[in-house]
């Protein structure tokens, strides 16, 4: 019903910048909170960042000040700019949307929509 098509992972130096897209696509009736998740090896899922429909953002704190997260809704994307990488920024970075989608009932449906994940790789 909904993809999320994430891009702009890769390989950076520490103190080095990246940043990431994620664009929905699909039968989207409207989307609202979107936000990068990470996940590094032998740890669990965390949240990075998160940006709602009214343009509120929250952080986690390991990349506050580092980090910025800004949507176009006209293009239905979300980027993280990450800048002063570290290390132990490594991770599979997935994008996530909480969303209502277009469905056969005479409302619309929530639904919960992950990416595919991008890899982020920082040398020290």
């Amino acid at each position: 019903q909904v993809q999320l098509v994430e891009s702009g992972g890769g390989l950076v130096q520490a103190g080095g910048s990246l940043t990431l897209s994620c664009a929905a696509s699909g039968s989207i009736y409207r989307i609202n909170t979107m936000g990068w998740y990470r996940q590094a090896p032998g740890k669990q899922r965390e949240l990075v960042a998160s940006i709602t429909a009214g343009y509120s953002t929250n952080y986690a704190d390991s990349v506050k000040g580092r980090c910025t997260i800004s949507r176009d809704n006209a293009k239905n994307t979300i980027y993280l700019q990450m800048n002063s990488l570290k290390p132990e920024d490594t991770a599979v970075y997935y994008c996530n949307a909480d969303l209502l989608v277009q469905s056969t009932a005479p409302y619309p449906a929530k639904y919960l929509a992950w990416g595919q994940g991008t890899q982020v790789t920082v040398s020290s």
